[in-house]
Parts: structure tokens; C-alpha cells; sequence
């Protein structure tokens, strides 16, 4: 069984439209800290184009390496969106008419509205279990560990609530912040010797440019409050010694 403290999950964004640089990718930073505060860790995102043999590989690679899985795109009525296909051929489950679906899309279009597109939205994985969707009537599905989520930030970030009793997350992941007004070579050394001895924190440093001056902020990540702490007691001690300036 997964230790509580050990849970990670992949993201898979699927999409022409977001290799090409015609959409921008906002979907992996929504369900990454959505993740982070069920305390479900992200080790990998990737972007794929709509092509069905690498969706099935790529989910069949993901759901293998991964806790849980989420994919993002794919999943509405035009003829590229072959997401629910690709997942079906993954899980060797029929594609078809999922009679749940049918019955939530039928009800939620007026008399003559639920045309042959909208119909497609209902065609995924019958076995699939269903993720509701408050905002445009047409769910998402999840079969094991994979979660099928639309391309549109706006439908993704109101059916997330939904999820949280299908998935089991372990410790919150915090995370604290020290901006400096340094630059990296400046603190490198240092800040290696402090993840040496915090081998279990993730200390990342990120440079900036803001106001005409560059700055480094040192982004220390755990679920364990007293060892962030440590950990950035032990930052602030070079950061004095070298007398670099904080930024507030």
C-alpha cells in the first residue's frame, strides 16, 4: 500500500492546440496546487499531441508510474477529440454510449438541442465511473487511477471539487518562500550544503527580474511544517552571514 506521505500523480495535457502555442497551457498549474493541498505530489507533466497511439502509450506508461493520473483535453464532441477512444484502447474497455452519461446530457439540452455532437460527448470507456460537471452539463469519467478532465480551464478548475472523495491524498504540501536580492552563482554553494542536510525537502531557487534588479526567491516545499522551518533557519543563517538583502 502507498505510505500517506508518498502519494504522486502525473498530468497528461493533450491537445494540438497546445504544442502549436495557439492555446496556453493553464490546466497543469490548477490541477498541480489542487493536487499539492491533498497533499499529492506532481512528478511529471506532459503535453501530447492528438494522436491516438500516443495517448494510449502515454496513459499506459502514466497509470503504471503514477499514484493517480489526470488527463486534460480531448473529451468534447468534434472529430479530434479522441481522448475517451484513446482510454478506452488503453483500458481495453468498449467505447460506446455510457447510459449515465446519455441520461445527464439528455436532461440537461432542450428538445432538439442534443445533436449528434453532443451525443459524442456521452461515448467514452461504459464501464467508466463519472466525474459531474456544474458548468457545462457534460462529464468527465475515471476508470482506475486515470481522471479525464476537459481542455477548458474554466469546466477543469469547477469539476475538481467533485473529486475529492474519489481520491486519497496524504500529508498537505506547504511550502515557504525567501526572496533575496542576489544572484544564483552567490548562494549555490550554500544552498547545497542546506539540502545535503535536508535531503527530504525540496529547495528550489528561481531567479527574478523585477524593478530594473535581478533577485533570487529560495522555494522550500515539505509536508512537514517544523522542517521547513529548520530548513529556512538554516538559509537565513548564510543569507546574514553574506549579508544579502531580504526582500519583504
Amino acid at each position: 500500500m502507498t505510505n500517506k506521505k508518498d502519494i504522486n500523480a502525473g498530468i497528461i495535457i493533450i491537445g494540438n492546440e497546445i504544442l502549436s502555442g495557439r492555446t496556453k497551457d493553464t490546466n497543469t498549474s490548477t490541477l498541480a496546487t489542487w493536487l499539492n493541498t491533498l497533499g499529492i505530489r506532481v512528478e511529471e507533466a506532459r503535453v501530447i499531441p492528438d494522436k491516438e497511439n500516443i495517448i494510449i502509450d502515454t496513459v499506459n506508461l502514466f497509470k503504471k508510474k503514477f499514484d493517480y493520473v489526470f488527463t486534460s483535453g480531448g473529451i468534447g464532441p468534434t472529430h479530434d477529440d479522441i481522448t475517451s477512444e484513446s482510454i478506452s484502447k488503453a483500458f481495453n474497455i468498449t467505447y460506446g454510449p455510457h447510459k449515465e452519461a446519455y441520461k445527464i446530457l439528455e436532461k440537461y439540452y432542450k428538445t432538439g438541442e442534443f445533436n449528434d455532437g453532443r451525443q459524442k460527448m456521452a461515448w467514452m470507456p461504459t464501464e467508466a465511473n463519472l466525474i459531474l460537471n456544474p458548468t457545462s452539463g457534460a462529464p468527465g469519467f475515471y476508470v482506475k487511477n486515470v481522471f479525464c478532465l476537459p481542455g477548458v480551464p474554466s469546466i477543469l478548475q469547477s469539476m475538481l471539487g467533485g473529486l475529492k472523495n474519489k481520491i486519497v491524498g496524504g500529508d498537505p504540501i506547504l511550502s515557504e518562500t525567501i526572496s533575496l536580492r542576489t544572484v544564483e552563482s552567490e548562494i549555490a554553494k550554500s544552498l547545497l550544503d542546506v539540502q545535503n542536510k535536508f535531503l527530504d525537502i525540496e529547495i528550489g531557487s528561481y531567479p527574478f527580474f523585477k524593478s530594473g534588479r535581478v533577485g533570487v526567491s529560495i522555494v522550500i516545499r515539505s509536508g512537514d511544517k517544523d522542517k521547513i522551518d529548520k530548513c529556512c533557519s538554516e538559509i537565513l543563517k548564510f543569507v546574514n552571514y553574506k549579508k544579502i538583502e531580504i526582500i519583504k
